[in-house]
């Protein structure tokens, strides 16, 4: 086995199958490790991670990967981006079902996450989806969010591979500097529109 394939393996062994949940890693190993949050949490309640240009606008093509970033129309910043592990197989129906959602959302909440580094909550379910999961009998689900990679990616040096994978279980995964952008430029209320 050459080195790359082995490299490759290894770094599949570790892709998260979860959306700040603590669920297992694929091939059934778990990754213990956590981000040290406390530091991130009192930036937070101070208010000092919101500085920079301000981002009043993010639009998400799930078919290209893609995330925009906007200031007064302006794109400020573009992001390639993971998905649902089903994120190819339409909107999101219901809990458990892997999907990306569709449609118009904001953002709700910053979070401090120990496993997958930082997050943006979106308000996801919204009514049109609540009544999509009520006439079809099942629960939306919920807690869906835009955030960045496990611990053992933390220093970007595996992005080219959790990129070219949808491993979330609906989230939108980016790589960590581009969450620290969006965490910069990103108060609660920003309006997402994600699309197909």
């Amino acid at each position: 086995m050459n080195i790359k394939l082995t490299i490759i393996t290894t770094l599949g062994a570790f892709i998260l199958n979860a959306c700040g949940t603590s669920s297992p890693i694929a091939y059934g190993t778990k990754d213990k490790s956590v981000y040290p949050t406390q530091a991130c949490i009192n930036k937070l309640s101070r208010g000092t991670d919101l500085r920079g240009p301000q981002v009043d606008k993010i639009v998400v093509y799930k078919g290209k990967r893609k995330m925009y970033a906007y200031a007064g129309g302006n794109l400020l910043y573009t992001f390639s981006i993971s998905l649902g592990k089903n994120g190819d197989k339409g909107n999101k129906i219901q809990a458990g079902d892997y999907r990306t959602p569709e449609g118009s959302y904001t953002i709700v909440r910053k979070k401090c996450d120990n496993r997958l580094y930082k997050s943006l909550m979106i308000s996801y379910p919204n009514a049109e989806d609540r009544a999509r999961a009520a006439k079809r009998g099942v629960r939306p689900g919920g807690y869906i969010t835009i955030h960045g990679q496990p611990k053992w990616n933390a220093d970007g040096h595996g992005d080219s591979y959790t990129l070219s994978k949808d491993w979330t279980e609906g989230c939108m995964a980016v790589p960590n500097r581009a969450m620290d952008k969006l965490w910069r430029a990103v108060e609660n209320g920003v309006k997402i529109d994600i699309h197909a």
